[in-house]
């Protein structure tokens, strides 16, 4: 299966292609934090704690790593097939971009960032560029950026949460 849209990696790059719509979010998270945030994005553990369900086939983010997010309940869960496309971990930035694979209601790309600014302040942002790939995306027009923005946040929070836990 090959990616759903051609500007694969651009969540890496900052640089998010016209035609999309575009999500900037961020957040800042506790100080000395940056070690267990970035641990848990990139083990899954801030989408599982979210009450994501993620089927994957590696235990943390690597480029190439298949992942289906599923997102609801029971018959309404809906399933999103996406590909990590970019993953770094060093000593300013963990995190990894992934992108739409066929079948996702959307196309495009979503990158989560843990970040520790020069001056030890430690951020979390969601970058992404997306449009509807399904009816059912398409239908929904003006909700689906504020479900995207509400999700960004629920990520931060979950976040916060989990490492508010490890301090």
């Amino acid at each position: 299966m090959g990616f759903t849209y051609p500007e694969v990696g651009a969540t890496g790059t900052g640089r998010l292609p016209a035609g999309y719509r575009h999500l900037r979010w961020r957040t800042e998270l506790a100080p000395g934090v940056f070690e267990a945030a970035g641990a848990a994005v990139l083990t899954w553990r801030m989408h599982r704690a979210m009450g994501v369900r993620m089927t994957t086939d590696a235990p943390s983010a690597a480029p190439g790593v298949a992942v289906t997010a599923g997102l609801g309940l029971g018959r309404l869960r809906l399933a999103a097939p996406c590909e990590v496309v970019w993953a770094v971990r060093d000593q300013r930035r963990i995190g990894f971009g992934y992108g739409t694979l066929p079948g996702h209601p959307m196309r495009g790309e979503e990158a989560f960032l843990v970040e520790l600014a020069d001056d030890g302040r430690v951020w979390f942002t969601v970058i992404a560029f997306s449009a509807p790939a399904s009816r059912l995306t398409r239908l929904a027009g003006p909700v689906v950026p504020v479900l995207q923005r509400a999700y960004a946040w629920w990520c931060g929070t979950v976040l916060r949460r989990l490492t508010a836990l490890r301090r």
